[in-house]
């Protein structure tokens, strides 16, 4: 956040300040993603709204999004949208875990790995959605996208076990479509409980900062309350079947 309302920032300030580099930045707003600067002479000034931007595309990309969908929901946002308004929207959409996705090449995977991995190890890993095929992005291309770094050692001692592929693929499909449905049922939840009231308010300024708090506190309260109610629901099948 900058030190004040109406701090200006040159691009390689905002680049620093955001963690991208500057040539990031000018790639962003060619594609329309920032608003053009203020000019100072020909020194281009940017503020709050700008890092607010360049906070909000860093979640969408966590949550790998694509380029295109990014352009795309920013098309949605209007032009001149506070900065108050995209870190609304940025708390809304961040993820539920501190363990982001990461871009790395075959050499740091071995290395992650503590050794190197079979390519049938690599499929594998695909298989349980711990590895995926990157997204392109700003001219550079890499090998895997790790969607989490501390999902890695679990997947490959789940590959040790040496289990069916097949009970694999059928057990990663049961958990993303249960998970899925939980997770649209409590972002409907949310949604209809907090967010359409707002909306339904004219989105007033003094809730902002209580929604965004909210939204904030949920997501590891949420995880608890679904991971306690797993392990209960575990023992009370072990129960009734034993």
């Amino acid at each position: 956040m900058l030190r004040t309302a109406d701090e200006e920032l040159t691009i390689d300030e905002l680049a620093s300040r955001s963690g991208v580099t500057v040539r990031t930045v000018r790639f962003y707003a060619s594609r329309g993603l920032l608003p053009p600067p203020r000019l100072r002479g020909r020194v281009g000034l940017y503020g709050a709204d700008h890092l607010a931007r360049l906070e909000l595309i860093r979640e969408l990309q966590n949550l790998g999004f694509t380029l295109n969908a990014i352009e795309r929901h920013l098309e949605r946002l209007p032009s001149d949208a506070a900065p108050e308004e995209l870190a609304l929207q940025r708390a809304l959409l961040a993820p539920w875990t501190d363990d982001q996705a990461e871009h790395l090449d075959r050499h740091e995977l071995d290395r992650r790995a503590g050794r190197t991995l079979e390519d049938t190890e690599i499929e594998q890993l695909f298989t349980l959605g711990i590895l995926e095929e990157p997204q392109q992005e700003a001219g550079r291309q890499e090998e895997f996208r790790l969607t989490s770094a501390s999902m890695l050692s679990v997947g490959l001692r789940i590959i040790e076990l040496d289990l069916p592929p097949d009970m694999l693929l059928r057990a990663k499909e049961l958990v993303e479509q249960h998970t899925t449905r939980m997770a649209e049922e409590l972002r409907e939840l949310f949604a209809a409980n907090v967010l359409r009231p707002y909306m339904e308010r004219g989105r007033p300024e003094e809730e902002r900062e209580r929604i965004r708090a909210t939204a904030d506190q949920l997501r590891p309260l949420t995880i608890q309350v679904l991971v306690n109610g797993f392990q209960r629901a575990v023992n009370e099948v072990i129960r009734n079947h034993v």
